[in-house]
């Protein structure tokens, strides 16, 4: 609770489904303000998995089609949400929630205050110029280099975009919790076995360079099982299995679709990684499998080298590189006593820094800021 009171916060994003980091990051903030006594509601649209489940858990929800960037229909209902509800901040944290957020404030008597979330590293077009430069009270970037983007395309003042690292619940991915073992026996990973994976087969996660760089150590790593997770549907499966296949590695590699046991996966795993080489801020997979105590190997790219200190906490490769990948994995591989330390640094790294809670004080004083001085007026 603040000094001031509890706040009226809407917490919008147009993705229902719990398959993605932003879709995580934006309930996991909604639940957490909710239990510290504001009034949060969560817009979205109808058809995914947030409504049923916000509503399981006291959480109050909005239902809006919000189509597209420029649904006029959702604005005016949002419209007249943001004077129903009293609204003092609405949060937006994609594209489409942006928009209509900020169509809204024009058909409204009431005008909270917008903040816009930006986990993406790509340099702003000239729609999304236009979005940031108008109404936005401040933009909250997932790390150091999504801001440095941000400002640098956009224009906008420095001051205006405040990073806020996302989080991860340590009590959820809690290495004496997970059951590593039940993934082992589902996927048939014996124990002589040594299990890599890497969550997304989208192209820019570098998915490709992954099972090149594990191609090269089929000869000398010949236990070593390689794990694609979050497949979106059979086409790609195939598309990895393929890849695999045209690599010499197709009996080596496991092309598995959407999950929602993902620190049971991610246990399962001797080493994770994240081989991302454009669009990212700091991948989540790596957060929770650092939380894990899992050895992680990460690219440079985007704000990953913000999360992993390379030699201590995990280890950093450049990206579009599939033999210094090969070379740092086999590097964990023939040393589990390096494995071992890189865990442990990893949750600590986390627990410092990266959970959820800090993540909720930090977006709670920065509400409150912005609030304190949208009051006190200019100057």
């Amino acid at each position: 609770m603040t000094e001031g009171g509890p706040l009226s916060i809407l917490q919008i994003l147009e993705k229902g489904n719990f398959n993605t980091g932003s879709v995580v990051q934006m309930y996991q903030l909604a639940r957490g303000l909710a239990a510290r006594g504001h009034r949060v509601a969560v817009v979205t649209r109808p058809d995914g998995e947030i409504p049923a489940r916000a509503r399981a858990e006291g959480l109050e929800v909005v239902e809006l089609p919000l189509s597209h960037e420029f649904d006029l229909a959702s604005a005016r209902r949002l419209a007249r949400v943001y004077e129903e509800r009293r609204v003092d901040l609405a949060h937006a944290h994609k594209g489409i929630a942006h928009s209509v957020a900020l169509e809204a404030t024009f058909f409204s008597r009431r005008r909270p205050l917008l903040v816009a979330n930006r986990g993406v590293s790509f340099p702003l077009d000239l729609l999304n110029r236009w979005k940031y430069r108008m109404r936005l009270s401040a933009v909250v970037a997932v790390c150091e280099d999504i801001r440095r983007v941000v400002v640098a395309s956009g224009g906008l003042p420095p001051e205006k975009v405040h990073v806020v690292y996302a989080g991860v619940d340590p009590a959820v991915f809690d290495p004496a919790r997970a059951d590593a073992g039940r993934i082992r026996r589902e996927w048939g990973v014996g124990d002589g076995k040594k299990l890599l994976v890497q969550v997304s087969a989208r192209e820019y996660k570098g998915w490709r360079d992954l099972l090149s760089g594990a191609a090269m150590l089929a000869r000398e790593r010949p236990e070593l099982v390689t794990a694609l997770v979050a497949c979106p549907d059979d086409a790609v499966k195939e598309e990895v299995a393929s890849q695999a296949r045209a690599l010499g590695i197709g009996d080596r590699v496991l092309a598995i679709g959407y999950r929602q046991d993902m620190p049971d996966i991610l246990a399962a795993a001797d080493v994770v990684a994240d081989l991302s080489w454009g669009g990212l801020g700091i991948t989540g997979t790596l957060r929770e499998a650092m939380a894990l105590e899992k050895p992680v190997i990460a690219s440079t790219a985007g704000g990953n080298p913000e999360l992993v200190e390379d030699g201590r906490s995990g280890l950093l490769v450049p990206p579009r590189n599939p033999a210094a990948f090969a070379a740092a994995l086999s590097r964990l591989l023939g040393d589990p006593g390096l494995g071992r330390r890189l865990g442990l640094a990893g949750r600590e790294r986390i627990l410092a820094g990266f959970t959820v809670e800090k993540r909720l004080d930090r977006i709670e004083a920065l509400y409150c800021r912005l609030l304190r001085e949208s009051e006190a007026g200019p100057g």
